[in-house]
């Protein structure tokens, strides 16, 4: 089995638009949340807050391709950009038979889902639908349109598994490309918000009440005593995976290698996770990377601010690691970006990796009863960091886990 390594990466999110404003953001414990316009105008919508990217320039992707996007798309393709000016690949290697592109989103543009089902109500007619709205609908959305404009001709992939959808695709790549597969693959996952996807969250009770609409800054709070609901975010996130042997004849940037991976399911609950799932699929993704838990430096927490979601992670953690090993959640700034977090969290792991950082869990002031025995990083740490661990879980009690080392020839 080959070696996989990261050689790029590309992130938009609240923060704004590139890697280094994500790296900036986490730096100054800065928060991405705010009231929202198109919420507030939303009859019956409790929530009000989300953490949105903003305006974006669009021309920077080329027309062809972007008249098939909706705004989900149009993350991931800048994302995806970044991406490629990051790897330093030239476009024969993107364009490559060997190599592929694997994204995800939740669903399809939430956004023009809406407007094309207004359109049909409205007019009660299909044929004021516009011939390309099926383009930015389609659950695949991402990966087509961004495989499309980068010109790649292998594998295009959509793993689709909500809040797991980015870390799947990341560990799909993975096992494509140690398996001899693949060579090179674009991977990760983008998500916009509107207020079908907040309504979606509040409908079952996940997102933040409406207490926390008037200070948006702390209404998310991982592992906190005070957590009552996540608050939705946006973004897109591309990670360039590679194998060793590709990434080093052409003398890339290596930013951190890939060890280990697993995906598993709890089979037990449609909505509420488990923490003897998530054990488990913690445990095998460290027996693939053949290592123990003590060789583990940082545990980036999936926890997104809800009371059962983060107590069953603590649970599980406490289990395979005790108390010793660093935790955070890097939720409280950048709220959930759901299909795209797994993508978004793992490069600024690489961040803290390089740097020998680790940034705090973000309105963590009081660690929960349920969430204790941990080593809760509250104030940003210096750390050496060798290994570490990507946590993603999702509806469906879906775990994803990503097992990443620092380099070393």
């Amino acid at each position: 089995m080959r070696r996989v390594v990261i050689t790029g990466y590309g992130i938009n999110s609240s923060f704004g638009f590139g890697a280094g404003s994500l790296q900036k953001g986490l730096e100054q414990n800065s928060s991405g949340i705010s009231r929202v316009d198109e919420l507030l105008a939303c009859n019956g919508l409790q929530c009000k807050i989300a953490a949105c990217v903003g305006e974006y320039n669009i021309n920077v992707i080329p027309r062809l391709h972007r008249r098939s996007m909706g705004r989900v798309a149009h993350l991931g393709a800048l994302a995806a950009l970044e991406a490629v000016e990051h790897c330093g690949a030239t476009p024969a290697m993107i364009t490559a038979p060997r190599t592929g592109c694997i994204m995800s989103s939740t669903m399809g543009s939430a956004s023009e889902l809406y407007a094309t089902f207004d359109t049909i109500f409205t007019e009660k007619t299909m044929s004021s639908v516009s011939g390309m709205q099926f383009f930015k609908c389609a659950s695949h959305t991402v990966a087509m349109n961004v495989a499309q404009m980068l010109g790649i001709r292998g594998e295009v992939l959509s793993p689709s598994a909500a809040c797991a959808s980015s870390m799947q695709a990341i560990g799909l790549g993975f096992q494509l490309i140690r398996g001899g597969i693949l060579d090179m693959a674009f991977c990760g996952g983008a998500e916009e918000v509107n207020s079908m996807v907040v309504g979606s969250f509040e409908s079952i009770f996940a997102a933040a009440p409406p207490a926390r609409n008037d200070n948006p800054e702390t209404a998310s709070r991982p592992f906190d005593a005070r957590r009552d609901g996540l608050v939705c975010g946006e973004g897109a996130g591309v990670i360039v995976l590679e194998s060793l042997d590709s990434a080093l004849a052409r003398s890339a940037v290596i930013f951190g290698e890939v060890i280990g991976y697993n995906t598993s399911a709890s089979g037990s609950h449609i909505s509420q996770s488990d923490s003897t799932a998530i054990r488990d699929c913690i445990d095998a993704a460290l027996r693939d990377a053949n290592i123990s838990p003590r060789e583990i430096d940082y545990v980036s927490a999936h926890a997104t601010g809800t009371v059962q979601g983060d107590a069953s992670e603590a649970d599980a953690l406490r289990q395979v690691f005790g108390g010793k090993v660093p935790v955070s959640s890097l939720k409280g700034g950048l709220g959930h970006t759901m299909g795209a977090s797994g993508a978004i969290e793992l490069a600024a792991c690489l961040m803290m990796m390089r740097d020998s950082v680790i940034y705090p869990t973000r309105n963590l002031e009081q660690p929960a009863e349920d969430c204790s025995g941990l080593n809760h990083i509250r104030q940003q740490t210096s750390a050496a960091i060798n290994c570490f661990i990507k946590n993603c879980f999702a509806f469906g009690g879906i775990n994803a886990v990503l097992v990443c080392r620092r380099f070393n020839a």
